[in-house]
């Protein structure tokens, strides 16, 4: 588990020496250091990836091509060659990323072929220990309910035609994830933490996409009805109970991450907060001047509450402390 200290902060209180405060510095160095490595390989992967599938002349080369650098790198990892621990890393995720595509390619996007891709990047996730994979399945997951983005000339879209399931079936999968958090080495703790974290993200997406549009349960009804502008026309679940609930759940996290100190959960409810409070506010008044200013100073009062309440959850350890 990963938390933040004020290290300067605690040094000037009291609770920590001035050499405890420089070895946690220089630990905290090298891992911003491996970030930022590791980032640098993420976006490198995807690019080779997304350019080897579009150049190679098959679906079935594609796919070939990505097993042969994916078991390349799987050698390297479990004989643990540490001088080319880089090389493998990078082989393994490339070689996953283009056996996904391909396999998308060849089977034209269909639900099997992204339950496939669900389950060849979970496998190469636990086998590389990457997060970036990790991330990448429960998204081809969600894909699998008709999630999607797309991007136009300085646009860029949403599209979650599932809201009711994509919320209920991501919750399960966080709150699972979390749970096996709790239990696995630091390794496996940290996937399963960005699987977690990635099924938050998609859950505040489908209340997101639900509060503006409701849902008609395409998935449910298809069998029956297979117009989707008629079935548009028919809404299952009004707007104002995604509205309602994602309020409801956003409050619900934010207090139970500051028990546990989840400091990215409260960030993150946070965000979608200020997201789903002026979503709302100016569907329903528009983008107004008055408008506006009054969205901020609720905005103001809202932070100041929380500010209020954090200060308060921690004073409580305090007092607890000097009572005993």
């Amino acid at each position: 588990m990963k938390i933040t200290l004020d290290l300067s902060k605690l040094v000037e209180d009291g609770k920590l020496t001035a050499e405890e405060a420089a070895r946690l510095k220089e630990l905290a160095a090298h891992e911003t250091g491996s970030l930022a490595v590791n980032i640098l390989i993420g976006f490198g992967v995807v690019s080779i990836a997304a350019g080897a599938v579009a150049l190679l002349p098959s679906a079935p080369t594609v796919i070939a091509v990505g097993l042969v650098m994916f078991a390349l790198g799987l050698a390297v990892v479990l004989n643990n060659v540490t001088q080319w621990a880089v090389f493998g890393q990078i082989c393994l995720v490339t070689g996953a990323l283009m056996f996904s595509g391909g396999v998308i390619g060849q089977a034209e996007g269909s639900v099997a072929s992204m339950l496939i891709v669900t389950a060849a990047l979970a496998a190469a996730a636990i086998a590389a220990r990457s997060s970036l994979l990790a991330a990448l399945a429960v998204i081809a997951l969600s894909a699998t309910l008709g999630a999607r983005t797309g991007y136009e000339h300085a646009t860029y879209s949403l599209a979650i035609f599932e809201p009711s399931l994509t919320i209920v079936l991501f919750s399960a999968l966080a709150t699972f994830a979390y749970w096996g958090s709790l239990r696995l080495r630091a390794d496996y703790e940290r996937l399963a933490i960005m699987v977690a974290r990635t099924s938050i993200l998609l859950v505040n997406f489908g209340f997101w996409v639900g509060s503006l549009w409701g849902d008609p349960l395409f998935l449910l009804r298809g069998f029956k009805d297979h117009n989707p502008i008629e079935m548009m026309s028919n809404i299952v679940i009004p707007a104002y109970v995604f509205s309602i609930g994602w309020a409801v759940v956003l409050i619900g996290a934010a207090m139970w991450a500051v028990t546990v100190n989840r400091r990215w959960l409260i960030n993150t409810a946070a965000a979608f907060g200020a997201i789903h409070f002026y979503t709302q506010w100016f569907e329903r008044l528009g983008a107004t001047p008055v408008s506006v200013l009054l969205g901020g100073v609720l905005m103001l009062a809202i932070a100041f509450g929380l500010w209020t309440f954090n200060k308060h959850m921690r004073a409580i350890p305090e007092k607890e402390k000097a009572a005993a």
